[in-house]
């Protein structure tokens, strides 16, 4: 992963939990000399080491853990540095969802190294639709679930996310319920 996520991780710790719970965590992951730069891919297994890592510091679940760093992706990282980005994905939650099968062809622009999941929306409603979410990261389904949240709170709409299939329970991809 490029080192943006691991800079918004870093980010979201120190926002919420301060210098000294961030140098533990650093620690804990063996990364106490990294600093990490935007624009740079590092392996995902540092991404995966500072979130395990998280988890025994703060004692927070990982899925939690993961579904916070997705609303934090969206409201801090996405809308301050790709706010321009980010409006162009819609005018309101459903069109960025319905827009986000295309979304990660802009973000390779900018990140050619990048190893994006893919999105397909099916079963659009006029208050929910289907998200089926494919990547070669595992583990990553609760962060979906946090970006959605973030989405939501971006446009100032309630959002319900049901998993209706996931990766963990032998499918090929998950199939998230999004009703708004």
């Amino acid at each position: 992963m490029y080192g943006v996520v691991n800079q918004a991780i870093e980010g979201m710790v120190l926002e919420n939990f301060g210098t000294e719970i961030w140098e533990k965590i650093k620690e804990k992951s063996q990364l106490m000399e990294v600093e990490f730069l935007n624009n740079e891919p590092y392996p995902d297994k540092i991404t995966y080491d500072l979130v395990l890592a998280a988890n025994e510091v703060t004692q927070i679940p990982v899925p939690d853990i993961l579904q916070g760093f997705g609303e934090y992706w969206i409201l801090n990282t996405g809308l301050k540095k790709y706010g321009s980005l980010m409006k162009s994905g819609g005018d309101n939650f459903k069109d960025f969802i319905v827009n986000l099968p295309n979304f990660h062809s802009r973000v390779m622009l900018m990140y050619p190294k990048l190893t994006p999941p893919s999105f397909i929306v099916d079963n659009i409603q006029d208050n929910s639709l289907e998200l089926s979410y494919f990547s070669d990261r595992p583990g990553l389904k609760d962060f979906v679930i946090g970006l959605l949240r973030g989405l939501g709170k971006m446009f100032d709409t309630h959002v319900h996310i049901e998993l209706l299939q996931e990766r963990d329970k032998g499918a090929s991809h998950e199939i998230f319920k999004v009703s708004f």
